[in-house]
């Protein structure tokens, strides 16, 4: 007969987080080592946390995930994680019936950056069906797609031109898009989650319907996007 360990040497005995996090500065009364106050900090800054970008900070979210999605519950806002991209962000909570201080304000995509998300997410999902591992999109491609909305008649080519460059300057400062040569874009993953299916569908009726590029307008068939509403000094963002 197999005899069974007394308690104390099976289990080990939980130590308070406390005791093992110093102090960060003056007066710190925070309960979270570094690198995952940095994720913490990271999510409600960015649209989303990636484990590709940030991979000291994802591996301390993914190990004090209950903890951190509790601190974010407590301001209303959800922590959601998705382990296949590798990815975290945020949304507001919105309860029928529970009234909230909303932190994260509704800002939907302009039309020029709904184009090009389009034009992305087809390709990211065309190379993914081919079995690559990345996909990339050049400057041009992404130009020529989205000249080719122009209303009829469109003469301001080079405003329309700045439009579009700005569109594409946004999503790489969303990391929708990064930088890989002067040029040439690799297509992040999180394009799967921002255009998720309901919104294509959504979308597929919009351009059928004609849409154009138009001045820097909100695209109402992107839908609404989670959006911190305090400063970021690196992302213009959810």
């Amino acid at each position: 007969m197999t005899e069974v360990a007394p308690a104390s040497d099976v289990f080990v005995e939980p130590t308070d987080i406390e005791d093992d996090v110093p102090a960060l500065f003056a007066g710190d009364t925070g309960v979270l080592p570094y690198d995952a106050r940095r994720a913490l900090a990271l999510v409600l800054q960015r649209r989303y946390l990636s484990a590709a970008v940030h991979p000291a900070e994802w591996k301390a979210l993914l190990a004090h995930q209950n903890v951190l999605a509790s601190r974010c519950h407590d301001m209303f806002v959800e922590l959601v994680v998705d382990r296949d991209y590798e990815i975290a962000y945020k949304r507001q909570v919105r309860e029928p019936g529970l009234n909230v201080p909303v932190l994260l304000k509704d800002e939907p995509y302009k039309r020029v950056e709904t184009l090009l998300m389009l034009f992305v997410r087809n390709r990211f999902r065309q190379e993914q069906g081919a079995g690559e591992r990345a996909a990339h999109v050049d400057a041009e491609e992404l130009v020529d797609y989205a000249l080719g909305f122009l209303p009829v008649g469109e003469t301001n080519l080079a405003a329309r031109r700045r439009e579009i460059d700005n569109a594409i300057g946004a999503l790489v400062r969303e990391h929708v898009l990064d930088e890989v040569a002067d040029g040439r874009y690799r297509v992040q993953p999180v394009v799967e989650v921002l255009l998720p299916v309901e919104r294509l569908r959504a979308l597929t009726q919009w351009l059928r319907g004609g849409a154009v590029v138009a001045a820097d307008e909100p695209d109402p068939a992107a839908g609404d996007t989670d959006d911190d509403a305090v400063d970021e000094d690196e992302e213009v963002v959810a």
